[in-house]
């Protein structure tokens, strides 16, 4: 089973960036662990990570074909882009979006998810290990629409 990870803007300053909200763990830690996490379920992962929203649709395009299902965490865009959400729709792969934070408690503007209605789910709160819920709940989709 393949499985992309998309990662969005300013998740490369992990650590560093509002570490009372998001964490101490870096980017490259949480890399770690879903890595580790997706050897144990059988899965293969592709990992990346832009500031660029351009880029982040590259990466969505490039999805059929190459993954079976995809762990997304759009950051920013998750909230701004019709371009990500438009991508998203002309590819018709699974996903589940994840977020370190509860979008839902935060600002008003980020209270609302133009992915959400597309994924299969989401896992929001749990901090890093939202990646890990996320990527156990998208293999157990997978494995069952596989069957």
């Amino acid at each position: 089973m393949r499985i992309a990870v998309l990662n969005g803007p300013n998740l490369n300053l992990l650590g560093m960036r509002e570490p009372e909200l998001y964490g101490s763990e870096r980017l490259e830690d949480l890399e770690r662990a879903v890595r580790h996490r997706a050897t144990e379920l059988g899965a293969e992962i592709r990992w990346s990570q832009t500031n660029h929203e351009g880029e982040f649709v590259d990466l969505v395009q490039g999805l059929p074909g190459t993954v079976d299902g995809a762990l997304v965490n759009a950051a920013a865009f998750t909230h701004t882009s019709l371009a990500v959400r438009d991508a998203f729709l002309a590819v018709s792969v699974p996903f589940v979006e994840v977020h370190l934070t509860n979008i839902f408690a935060r600002e008003e503007e980020r209270r609302r998810s133009l992915l959400a209605d597309l994924a299969v789910g989401i896992v929001a709160g749990f901090g890093a290990q939202s990646y890990l819920l996320g990527l156990d709940a998208l293999v157990g989709f997978l494995t069952r629409r596989a069957s």
